[in-house]
């Protein structure tokens, strides 16, 4: 039986383009390389997504310098169109982002169960950069 409590941590943003439109740069693999990692030092040359129940995601993330990366996956445990993901992770954390349209706008909300090697302050800085990263990917895309 597991004793520990495993702390959460929630980052949230307000996209200001369609929930349908937030939802296709979110989940698309040809969207998901344009944006997600933290810092213009690193990029994401591979993503795969398969949006479904027990479907698999997986997205590379390098330093530009060639000096680390490591590989970001899970799989999907529910998934409802332009509403809400939940996946786990590969190393066992429950992930959940809820996409709520607000007229024109979307407001982004994920929710992450803390790992234990980094301090809480620094992983929900870096999980808000890459939701800070995608807002102006997404806000400033023009492809359809």
């Amino acid at each position: 039986m597991e004793t520990s409590n495993k702390v959460t941590i929630t980052v949230e943003t307000t996209v200001h383009k369609p929930v349908a439109e937030v939802w296709k740069y979110w989940t698309e693999p040809q969207h998901i390389t344009k944006w997600s990692f933290a810092s213009d030092d690193w990029h994401a040359p591979k993503a795969e997504n398969d949006l479904r129940v027990g479907g698999r995601f997986l997205t590379r993330m390098e330093a530009k310098d060639g000096s680390f990366g490591f590989d970001f996956g899970g799989v999907y445990d529910e998934v409802k169109v332009n509403e809400f993901i939940s996946y786990t992770l590969d190393d066992g954390r429950k992930v959940t982002i809820t996409f709520n349209s607000q007229d024109k706008d979307t407001k982004i909300i994920e929710t992450f169960e803390a790992e234990t090697t980094n301090p809480v302050e620094m992983q929900e800085a870096g999980w808000q950069a890459f939701l800070d990263n995608f807002k102006k990917y997404s806000e400033t895309s023009k492809e359809e």
